[in-house]
């Protein structure tokens, strides 16, 4: 369910709530940040975590006029899954800047290579990525990559039932394969209906 300026709070509201909304959306998120591997974290979004994202931007930027809320409001909705699908930023990360630049430019197409899996012998549902821009150049790949998973009615009926659930990338400069802990499971079962 898409987000309306109904369920936003005025700046002087945001500003009295800001401090408990930010401690509720920290916790919410640590069970919806998927590490895969040292250097690649996929940060699985939501209805919550868009809404503290917009109302970060109002804070900041102290956009009050329902027009540039509105704005807001359609560059954030469709980051929130809509019941068949997991919606998520893709975070290549290093510490180390020029660390990072020499591994992003080895990584030309690693967002194609991202993947979901249902149990231990289901199909790889690879991500479908970067819907709004196209974020590879050549041989280098971007640091920040959004990416949406579409499940079948099978997959999400076997996730619900208890099934297993497995991430993974293929690609050679980050491969891994890695299961999901059950609370993060658990977390990202209630995204779907």
């Amino acid at each position: 369910m898409t987000l309306t300026r109904s369920d936003l709070w005025s700046l002087e509201e945001y500003a009295s709530r800001r401090q408990a909304f930010r401690a509720e959306v920290i916790a919410h998120k640590k069970l919806r940040n998927i590490a895969l591997g040292p250097h690649a974290t996929l940060y699985f979004e939501d209805r919550l975590t868009m809404r503290y994202q917009i109302q970060e931007m109002l804070r900041v930027e102290r956009i009050f006029e329902a027009a540039e809320i509105e704005e807001e409001l359609e560059s954030y909705n469709p980051l929130i899954p809509d019941g068949s699908n997991w919606k998520a930023t893709f975070m290549i990360e290093y510490g180390d800047v020029e660390e990072r630049k020499v591994a992003l430019a080895t990584m030309g197409g690693i967002e194609q290579t991202v993947w979901v899996r249902v149990g231990e012998s289901g199909e790889k549902i690879f991500a479908i990525t970067n819907e709004d821009m196209e974020r590879t150049r050549d041989e280098k790949a971007a640091a920040v990559h959004f990416m949406r998973f579409e499940l079948g009615d099978s997959d999400i009926a076997s996730l619900k039932s208890g099934e297993s659930l497995f991430m993974g990338i293929d690609h050679g400069s980050l491969p891994g394969i890695y299961e999901v802990a059950a609370d993060q499971r658990t977390a990202l079962i209630a995204d779907l209906a």
